[in-house]
């Protein structure tokens, strides 16, 4: 048997880099799988037809030629290259190119401005200023005319141009769409901008706007999410209201939770005092009890108003209201649980320092011990941001009606109802994307009080 001592160094040195090349492997394929995932869904959410197959990496909206004519007819139909639109003034021309096969006349494109919906869901519902109303087009015109072949297939290609002219004065239209339509045999080439849809054995070409503008061509979907969904009542972009309601609950529950978890932790950390230890017991009996148990008698005495007491300000119930979400979450057993791990690696020598100073235990508390207990804060702050942000059963259950007092997850819920049934997804996907980007700028933001936080609190035992 080989002693340890003669054991070649060279082996060693190779086996320790295998493992650490497992290791870094195993997680570059479990990161390149997650990140592989959100790629696919943020393109998905990018495109006209999001359950298109087969499925491709490639489409107009990625195009930079695209880009640039987006820009340029936003900036035609309403001065807006951004956002685009149709307003009074407006003179959008257009350029579009047909093949014609060999041997077939060919005919100038029907131009149609459609009194057309913006979407299904709540856009089909919208009533609203439409750009049939207000556009006028101009005769389409031949530009050029050349030989040559389309698909194996001989030919001519011919341009065609026309414009479209808002006529007299009226409100400014979001959408400008159109539909080209052709006799059966022509083929559609190229235009200024790459359609919507081709339709009809390829005899319509149809655009959902002709002036959308970069953002409304690109992120055409997340558009959408804020001009689409609006209230029925007030007029107000829904997803703008959920995303306030969120931020509001989401807000006043980390006070909550700071300021009462750390005032927790500390008595039980430090606080000497008759069933200190049972307390803790139950805190942590608590926390194995699952919220669907609580749930019906959380539900009974918050339509009662907690007794009755809401009355005093006004409130019958507080069913429907953000202070019916944000009053059972406003302390947590885990918050208590993890600044009290937290406040037991401080040296009480730092608090008998202050206490000889003649500073009282509230004085010692927030003016010795909360300020150096910003890991522990900042790690707090971010999970209940995030648990708060997610929360989804609970507002589903107290948040019922009307539309406008719905968090952002029981919001995206309303759009699967809504969108999801008529197959519009490409809405649905850009609403959750934008729903995770507060938790990612958060996490960002305070990664470092995260991380240290988490080390010295109850994780770390």
């Amino acid at each position: 048997m080989t002693a340890p001592s003669q054991v070649d160094p060279v082996f060693l040195a190779r086996r320790r880099w295998a493992r650490v090349g497992w290791i870094y492997g195993t997680l570059l394929f479990i990161g390149t799988l997650f990140i592989g995932t959100l790629y696919v869904a943020f393109i998905t959410s990018l495109k006209d037809d999001p359950l298109e197959q087969p499925f491709r990496f490639l489409f107009p909206q990625l195009s930079p030629r695209n880009w640039a004519a987006a820009w340029q007819l936003g900036q035609a139909g309403a001065r807006d290259p951004w956002l685009g639109g149709f307003a009074p003034g407006a003179e959008v021309p257009f350029t579009v190119t047909y093949f014609v096969p060999e041997g077939r006349e060919a005919i100038p494109p029907e131009v149609r401005i459609p009194r057309r919906k913006p979407g299904a869901g709540l856009g089909a519902v919208r009533e609203g200023p439409y750009a049939a109303d207000y556009a006028e087009v101009s005769p389409v015109e031949e530009v050029a005319r050349r030989p040559g072949t389309y698909r194996g297939q001989a030919g001519t290609f011919v341009r065609y141009r026309f414009t479209v002219r808002y006529v007299g004065d009226g409100p400014r239209i979001e959408r400008l769409p159109a539909d080209l339509e052709v006799p059966r045999g022509q083929r559609f080439v190229e235009a200024t901008l790459a359609p919507n849809r081709i339709e009809r054995r390829g005899r319509v070409a149809s655009w959902d706007n002709l002036t959308p503008g970069f953002l409304g061509y690109v992120f055409h979907n997340y558009v959408r999410v804020f001009r689409e969904a609006r209230s029925l009542s007030t007029g107000e972009s829904l997803f703008w209201r959920w995303t306030l309601n969120s931020f509001y609950i989401a807000f006043f529950t980390v006070i909550g939770n700071l300021l009462f978890g750390s005032m927790a932790g500390y008595a039980l950390a430090r606080l000497r005092f008759p069933g200190r230890h049972a307390l803790f017991l139950f805190m942590l009996f608590s926390m194995m009890v699952p919220f669907q148990v609580i749930f019906i008698s959380n539900y009974l005495v918050l339509r009662d108003g907690i007794f009755g007491l809401t009355r005093l300000f006004g409130l019958e119930t507080l069913l429907n209201h953000p202070w019916g979400v944000i009053v059972p979450g406003i302390v947590g057993s885990s918050s208590v649980f993890i600044m009290k791990q937290f406040f037991e690696s401080i040296p009480k020598e730092i608090e008998e320092a202050a206490l000889i100073d003649g500073a009282t235990p509230f004085q010692t508390f927030f003016r010795v011990v909360l300020p150096i207990s910003t890991p522990a804060l900042g790690a707090l702050t971010i999970l209940t941001f995030q648990g708060s942000w997610n929360s989804f059963f609970w507002p589903l259950v107290v948040l019922t009606s009307p539309q406008d007092v719905f968090t952002l997850p029981v919001g995206l819920l309303a759009f699967r109802q809504a969108y999801g049934v008529a197959g519009d997804w490409g809405l649905i996907l850009a609403g959750a994307f934008l729903s995770m980007i507060p938790i990612v700028v958060l996490f960002v933001v305070f990664q470092r009080y995260f991380v240290e936080g988490v080390s010295f609190s109850g994780l770390k035992g």
